[in-house]
């Protein structure tokens, strides 16, 4: 570790240095606490005993070997404060830690030599021009052991069990909600107080690796939610570790935040540098395929609030963690959760960006959810509220999510969201939603259980309900979403240009008598006409004018019965000169594949 890059907020391995380290003679314990006035080490290899640390280096850092400490062992640092007092710590640097509601941190070594990823890591590339199908999860509900409904599977039962998903449901990247160690199963680990720490809950760091490379076998991507925002109170933690704020902001205005943890101290570097080395750790070690970043908007402006400003050494902090992570790990994806109107969030830092490869598009989540609870007459008055996000869109590279956040806390289901109170119309309504979502322009993201109707809000406690699949209109509604990402996986029209102005066209948003639409998507000599209708009626002899001459040839419509649809009145699509025509069933989508004649 570099010390004046340590302190600088420049360093990117500081876990290198700092924490329980493995060496031929025992374990090596550091730990920066400037303002202590002395740190003892306490473990089970001492019976829980002191073993007073030595100041090291400018006197901020402590250190001590111990010869008979070993991998497994617990241990904390008890620190003295300024007044004499001490409180017992987990390291910040841990690697690992006691299963809650233990507080200790367990020695354990950095390595990956079971990886068989190497060729997979080295072939990894910039992915604007491909398709990212994301299902997002929660590792501790996604199913539960039939002989333990309130445990967890671990990482190694879960890949066995996850992997084969998702190739069979044409998801090529799985996001997992953070697996930094928390104490409160309710957070899902966005209070965190172990940044280095996978959480003990599903099994050690090395069970973590193993379900990553199983991952990387089937060329699936892994992507992880990281929180640099904030830290949980616990006073075991970071919470005035070295009896002062030495992570955190001493005054409550700027301290505290909207969920009732701590927030960064971003100005300081040693600060910086410890999210830095925590983003890069999880990036070599483990060899996550990037990073999604939360609540971005949080560090970008104090609390969140425009109104009160920019945080700047928040703005740098970003600035530097993703530049230093692009040159770090090339290839790695770097999102952001942001749902402010900054400016420049994927652009590259060298043009004064933040430099995420892609920004959450909150705005259409917001506006299509709220769109598809309105009456069929109310989206006629408010029609242009799904043709608003092609006016902004340009302007950033967006990723569309319809993620955890939008399924809890009194929200409602994805499918409970659809208006109306007849339960065919909701499905038809959702399929047409998803078929909407995949032929817009950006990235893909969908949290595990939309796939197959859940009608009840997540809840961490328990699985998904997975039984819903035995019932006709959930079955159905599954396969097509099964087939809606495969078409997205298999036509570049879907993907290719996401983020250039040739690769999306309008045909028809300019009706507000009808609540239909029509865009074109282009992608490597491919053409996809999308047509929606998010009416309640039948359209009769629907007229689309195409660009030029062309074959019409149906990929996908969502009101067939195979998918659950009722019998509305196709007719099938008539093409003369460069006119189609056809009937479009009332709450459904089609995509047709447009080629030479």
């Amino acid at each position: 570790m570099d010390f004046y890059d340590f302190y600088t907020g420049q360093e990117f391995e500081a876990y290198t240095y700092l924490g329980a380290h493995i060496v031929q003679d025992g374990v090596v314990f550091r730990t920066f606490a400037p303002n202590a006035i002395k740190v003892s080490v306490i473990g089970e290899f001492s019976d829980w005993q002191e073993i007073e640390m030595e100041k090291t280096y400018d006197g901020n850092f402590w250190e001590r070997t111990v010869n008979n400490a070993r991998q497994g062992m617990k241990y904390k640092y008890r620190i003295y404060d300024q007044k004499g007092k001490f409180l017992d710590h987990c390291d910040p640097y841990g690697f690992y830690s006691e299963l809650r509601p233990g507080t200790a941190s367990v020695i354990y070594g950095l390595s990956n030599k079971g990886a068989s990823d190497q060729v997979y890591l080295r072939q990894r590339k910039n992915t604007e021009k491909d398709p990212l199908n994301i299902y997002e999860l929660h590792a501790g509900s996604w199913k539960k052991p039939e002989n333990d409904p309130e445990g967890f599977y671990g990482y190694r039962e879960l890949a066995d069990l996850l992997v084969p998903y998702l190739i069979r449901n044409h998801y090529n990247y799985v996001e997992l909600m953070p697996l930094n160690e928390y104490p409160c199963d309710e957070s899902w680990g966005y209070q965190a107080t172990g940044f280095f720490s996978p959480t003990s809950r599903y099994g050690t760091p090395d069970d973590l690796r193993y379900f990553i490379d199983q991952c990387h076998k089937e060329k699936i991507g892994v992507i992880l939610d990281f929180v640099s925002v904030h830290f949980a109170v616990n006073d075991y933690a970071l919470l005035k570790y070295d009896g002062t704020a030495l992570y955190e902001y001493p005054h409550h205005d700027v301290g505290i935040n909207e969920w009732g943890s701590c927030n960064f101290m971003h100005s300081r570097g040693e600060v910086r540098s410890f999210l830095q080395s925590a983003a890069y750790y999880w990036l070599k070690e483990f060899h996550f395929d990037g990073l999604r970043v939360d609540a971005v908007s949080n560090l970008i402006y104090w609390q969140g609030d425009k109104r009160r400003g920019e945080n700047q050494g928040a703005i740098r902090f970003l600035r530097t963690m993703n530049e230093g992570l692009k040159k770090r790990c090339p290839g790695a994806i770097l999102i952001a959760e942001d749902s402010s109107d900054y400016s420049g969030v994927t652009s590259p830092t060298e043009n004064g960006g933040l430099g995420f490869d892609y920004k959450w598009d909150l705005g259409w989540m917001n506006d299509t959810l709220s769109y598809l609870q309105l009456s069929p007459e109310e989206r006629k008055e408010q029609y242009h509220k799904l043709t608003f996000s092609m006016m902004y869109f340009p302007h950033e590279h967006y990723l569309l999510p319809l993620s955890h956040d939008e399924v809890v806390h009194g929200k409602a289901s994805i499918l409970q969201k659809m208006n109306g109170d007849v339960y065919e119309d909701k499905f038809a309504q959702a399929r047409l939603l998803y078929m909407y979502m995949f032929a817009h322009p950006g990235k893909k993201l969908n949290f595990m259980g939309n796939e197959i109707g859940m009608f009840r809000e997540w809840n961490e406690k328990t699985s998904l309900d997975w039984n819903l699949l035995a019932y006709p209109q959930h079955e159905k509604f599954y396969h097509f979403i099964r087939k809606l990402n495969s078409l997205y996986l298999q036509c570049p029209a879907l993907f290719r240009e996401d983020y250039e102005q040739d690769g999306f066209e309008w045909l028809d948003c300019e009706n507000p008598d009808y609540a239909a639409y029509a865009f074109l998507r282009k992608g490597e000599n491919q053409e996809i006409l999308a047509v929606l209708n998010f009416d309640d009626t039948d359209l009769h002899d629907y007229q689309i004018r195409l660009p030029k001459k062309r074959k019409a040839v149906l990929l996908l419509d969502s009101s067939d019965e195979i998918w659950g649809g009722t019998n509305g009145e196709k007719g099938g699509s008539i093409l003369q000169e460069n006119r189609l025509r056809m009937n479009v069933p009332r709450f459904s989508g089609q995509y047709f594949l447009l080629t030479e004649e």
